[in-house]
């Protein structure tokens, strides 16, 4: 990751994204990798997933690991400890990850949207789908939100927000500051769906509280954000990120979600797969007569394990408790 982002610091945003998005999908089992077949429209091809991306970090990081150790490493937990590394060398916190996830064998286009806002969701709406389906709370949705403090986003995200607003012509959102509707203005003209903004500026490469200052000044990019402002919890959380005089609070308040997402859903041991190459499902396993015991001795590799550290951060997820 040091090496990729090295070059291509744009790709920390998307790979974080790429992350979440698996996990509030059916769990953190890497489905969103899965390509489509002939026969099934797989998550990633979802209109909803269309901007997403960072997949050829994953790709490039498995085969080294499939070179080094077969079969060992689920693809699931490579975009995962991709994820934590996108935020590390983001000058964000180390999170002490637990690892040991397997890949699923089901990716299907139409679980999408049942785990997404629904057009014209609120904050409330947003928030109880976190509680109903993924257990997680208002501040996780508050501090998960604070990803968005790297990355960018495509114009025809935005502008929605910039033109013709609530279906009036030329309007744009009231709660947008009119400095930033100009700014964005004149990075996003109308019908421009490809050119890319900062969703953090002045600091778009910097996991930092950067983001909750813009969303407290109503300089938050994307309506989700602005949403944030809606809700008595979350607007709480942005106003003490957007005061605090360090990132220490949040750092610890991310790591501590981070973990509670990375856990959404999770397979282990004899469930799931590790894929060979994390767009395709394996292959049928040929028959052995010594099965049993091929797959009692595999077992080893795959269990749930910590690293140094987990247990603050556990405990910080329980305390806290979500991409």
């Amino acid at each position: 990751m040091t090496a990729i982002l090295g070059k291509s610091p744009e790709l920390a945003g998307p790979v974080l994204r790429l992350f979440s998005v698996d996990c509030l999908i059916g769990g953190c089992e890497g489905s969103i990798l899965l390509d489509s077949t002939g026969n099934s429209t797989a998550e990633k091809d979802s209109p909803l997933n269309q901007g997403v991306g960072g997949y050829q970090v994953v790709d490039a990081i498995k085969a080294k690991l499939e070179a080094a150790c077969p079969g060992v490493v689920s693809c699931a937990d490579t975009l995962a400890l991709a994820a934590r590394d996108a935020v590390r060398l983001t000058k964000g916190p180390f999170i002490p990850l637990p690892t040991g996830r397997r890949d699923g064998n089901r990716s299907v286009a139409a679980d999408v949207a049942p785990n997404s806002p629904p057009p014209g969701a609120t904050i409330a709406d947003i928030i109880a789908l976190f509680a109903s389906k993924f257990n997680l709370t208002a501040k996780d949705l508050a501090v998960l939100s604070g990803a968005h403090t790297i990355g960018r986003a495509r114009c025809s995200t935005v502008s929605p927000r910039l033109y013709n607003f609530g279906g009036r012509s030329g309007a744009s959102d009231p709660t947008l500051d009119a400095s930033y509707t100009a700014t964005l203005r004149g990075q996003c003209k109308p019908g421009d769906t490809a050119t890319l903004v900062d969703l953090g500026p002045p600091t778009p490469a910097t996991f930092d509280t950067d983001y909750y200052a813009l969303v407290a000044g109503n300089r938050g990019l994307l309506s989700t954000d602005a949403a944030l402002l809606l809700h008595p919890a979350t607007s709480a959380y942005v106003a003490a990120q957007a005061n605090a005089t360090s990132s220490a609070q949040f750092f610890a308040d991310f790591a501590a979600s981070f973990v509670a997402m990375s856990r959404l859903g999770v397979l282990t041991h004899h469930k799931g797969e590790i894929r060979q190459v994390c767009s395709k499902v394996n292959p049928p396993a040929p028959t052995t007569t010594n099965a049993g015991a091929g797959a009692g001795a595999g077992r080893s590799y795959y269990r749930l394990t910590t690293t140094a550290g987990l247990a603050l951060i556990t405990t910080l997820a329980v305390a806290d408790l979500l991409m």
